[in-house]
């Protein structure tokens, strides 16, 4: 794995509002105190989303990206980036794959956080087909898109962005994590950015508790102990 003090930037893509929140908000707010800079690239502004919703489409992508907006400064982040593709709709695609290497190359991050490509059948939720088209898109973007000169040569040729090899992926939601963080210390602020999502968790009782007790579980799996939080990912290097 990448040594803490060669990661210097970060840029975790994600598919909709809030995915960045449940699967690596605690480990962003370390990176932040230790003064990395982290970049949010979300491909859709989550349009298909809410609960008992009165907004159109349209209405409900503004929302959504005004609590991401919200939800990033809980944890210290303050460069987002939006793709707007539709929600619901995403493929892995030539189009997505050279949007994300796009963005790979102007920030030119150390590590990429993003969703784990395939279904995990220990645990649905994380398995959302947009998840899963993101995390493969974006691992192709990673190998070979984004560091091969003559992949999407239109990117050097006409915007000046050359080629960038980024050294290690993060996945998240996959059904064997092998790496572990403990969050305990940036439990709260995880937390504060999940809520900033009131269109999507202000109606489900007891949230926190939830919150709460699942990543306490993944703190003792990770063998953190009682009363630590953890968050989880499958390491991929890739440099």
């Amino acid at each position: 794995m990448l040594p803490e003090s060669e990661i210097n930037r970060v840029l975790v893509v994600t598919a909709h509002p809030d995915d960045a929140d449940f699967g690596a908000a605690g480990s962003v707010a370390l990176f932040v105190d230790r003064g990395v800079e982290v970049t949010y690239l979300l491909v859709t502004d989550g349009d298909a989303g809410g609960n008992e919703r009165t907004l159109d489409n349209s209405g409900m992508a503004e929302l959504r990206r005004t609590e991401q907006l919200a939800a990033a400064k809980a944890v210290g982040v303050t460069d987002l980036r939006f793709l707007g593709h539709p929600d619901g709709q995403v493929v892995p695609s030539l189009e997505l794959r050279r949007d994300i290497a796009r963005v790979i190359r102007q920030v030119r991050p150390d590590l990429v956080i993003t969703h784990h490509p395939d279904r995990n059948y220990r645990f649905i939720a994380p398995s959302h087909p947009d998840h899963r088209a993101v995390g493969g898109a974006a691992l192709d973007a990673v190998y070979p898109d984004a560091r091969n000169p003559y992949a999407f040569p239109e990117l050097a040729r006409d915007e000046g962005l050359e080629a960038w090899t980024v050294r290690e992926v993060w996945l998240t939601g996959g059904p064997a994590p092998d790496h572990w963080v403990d969050v305990t210390g940036a439990m709260d602020r995880k937390l504060a950015a999940l809520q900033s999502h009131v269109s999507q968790v202000a109606h489900v009782e007891g949230f926190a508790d939830f919150v709460k007790s699942r990543f306490a579980a993944w703190g003792e799996q990770a063998g953190f102990g009682e009363g630590r939080y953890a968050e989880g990912f499958q390491v991929v290097s890739t440099a």
